[in-house]
């Protein structure tokens, strides 16, 4: 996206937003699946949420990027 614009800025935090729950929900998801608890369940859910919302963010970019909606 071009520059700081309101636009934008308002496009990055609803896509960190996005990306952001869905990773803390595959974290939890697999800490669940895994019965884990207190600090193991913590570091798994933060290490999982932290890879997929990273892999959502760039999936979308790049989807974006192809459909030429980024400038």
């Amino acid at each position: 996206m071009a520059g700081n614009t309101p636009r934008s800025i308002f496009f990055s935090i609803v896509g960190i937003l996005f990306a952001g729950s869905c990773g803390g929900l595959a974290g939890w998801a697999l800490s669940s699946v895994l019965a884990l608890t207190g600090v193991s369940a913590a570091l798994v859910a933060a290490g999982v949420g932290m890879v997929v919302a990273t892999g959502i963010w760039v999936a979308l970019t790049v989807l974006l990027d192809k459909a030429g909606l980024l400038r």
